[in-house]
């Protein structure tokens, strides 16, 4: 008997992983399979998703959201996850809207908040990397430059995912010069672009190895109203980095949702799976890597728990942020491996579905951060060592 995994979760999240539990089970591992194999989007989980009001989670009441935090959302893409689906359709709906929240004005939040919250308008869109640029943010060279009422954009993002179904996105463009190399984030500038009413984007998918919707992006003269902008010109850097923490979060309550769905996988298969006249789970190199896996996902979570409450609360939670997304990607992939390894042959058999997890959630060791820039900022930032790159 596997434990429940979530002992420490308040009667809110309790009714939430119930909530999510119903619609996951209209779309068990044979929708998952179909939608991977076809590579398309999850429209069907998505609308049913965002039907229940889930996905307006972090938007506060009084603009028809949930008025929830981030420790709560957490749970809603953890169980998907744990349900053997991918939140990634859905994740950005809940974290991108915080730049509005926080920095936006109000007649942004007015006019986009409500609908965002409700599902009729789509936020999922986040142009920040660039080719060239990679995490180095601050060396991007897309430009936008103020024309009269305009901003003129142009440039080319990648990696922009969930574009073709978005119907606002939140782009990050340089807006000045870098003037001084000490303050080479100085400059940028964030926009909320309403993608139904913008001309002169070129949209190139990009196949990967998940069926991650993804694209390069091209800007050619794209114009967007100056009322576009959130917040200060050139202050566009810092309000990303809250959004991408809280980003950080989610992924790693959807790594330790796929580590959960990993371990209970494995020690099902192991002890159903009789090889020499004995459960496979009865041998202890079978039954120790399972183990472990759960004790470090289980210690994963309380890092993910730590960080945000530190959010919620207000308090800084940069650098726990950073380690729980880390923490808890490494276990998700010891997870994944430790069930293949117990499926053994069988785990590469698609009707399995471990082969499409397993795929999936390699991707946490690269994306949204890599885990080497987050030992660099671990070594820089928390523990005072030199600059490594």
């Amino acid at each position: 008997m596997i434990a429940n995994g979530h002992i420490l979760d308040t009667e809110t999240q309790k009714e939430l992983r119930g909530l999510v539990d119903r619609v996951c089970d209209d779309f068990p591992d044979t929708y998952w399979q179909n939608v991977d194999e076809e590579a398309r989007y999850p429209e069907e989980f998505v609308d049913a998703l965002t039907k229940t009001g889930l996905l307006g989670a972090l938007i506060p009441e009084a603009y028809g959201g949930l008025g929830l935090g981030i420790n709560d959302a957490c749970v809603i893409v953890e169980q998907v996850h744990r349900r053997g689906g991918n939140a990634s359709a859905i994740h950005a709906q809940l974290y991108t809207m915080g730049a509005v929240l926080r920095h936006g004005s109000d007649e942004q939040k007015d006019k986009y908040l409500p609908d965002i919250a409700s599902g009729k308008l789509r936020l999922q869109a986040f142009g920040v990397t660039e080719p060239t640029a990679g995490t180095d943010t601050a060396s991007i060279t897309t430009r936008a430059v103020k024309d009269g009422d305009n901003y003129i954009v142009n440039g080319q993002k990648v990696w922009t995912s969930r574009f073709q179904h978005s119907d606002l996105m939140l782009l990050l463009a340089r807006t000045s010069p870098i003037e001084d190399e000490t303050k080479r984030t100085k400059g940028l500038s964030m926009f909320l672009v309403d993608l139904r009413e913008t001309k002169g984007i070129t949209v190139k998918p990009i196949k990967t190895m998940v069926n991650h919707e993804t694209n390069e992006v091209f800007y050619d003269d794209v114009a967007i109203p100056a009322s576009s902008l959130v917040g200060e010109e050139g202050e566009g850097f810092r309000y990303i980095l809250t959004g991408m923490n809280d980003e950080r979060i989610l992924i790693a309550a959807e790594c330790v949702g796929d580590g959960r769905w990993f371990v209970e996988r494995a020690s099902q298969y192991a002890n159903d799976r009789v090889v020499f006249g004995r459960p496979i789970g009865q041998n202890q190199g079978i039954q120790f890597p399972i183990a472990t896996a759960y004790a470090h996902v289980e210690a994963a979570d309380l890092m993910r728990r730590h960080a945000s409450v530190l959010s919620d609360t207000g308090e800084k939670y940069g650098a726990e942020a950073n380690m729980a997304k880390m923490l808890a990607a490494d276990a998700s992939w010891e997870a994944a491996n430790a069930c293949l390894q117990t499926y053994g042959g069988f785990g590469f058999a698609s009707e399995y579905h471990v082969e499409r997890k397993f795929r999936e959630t390699r991707l946490y060791q690269v994306a949204p951060i890599s885990t080497n820039l987050i030992l660099s900022f671990i070594g820089q930032h928390v523990l005072g060592m030199p600059r490594s790159f």
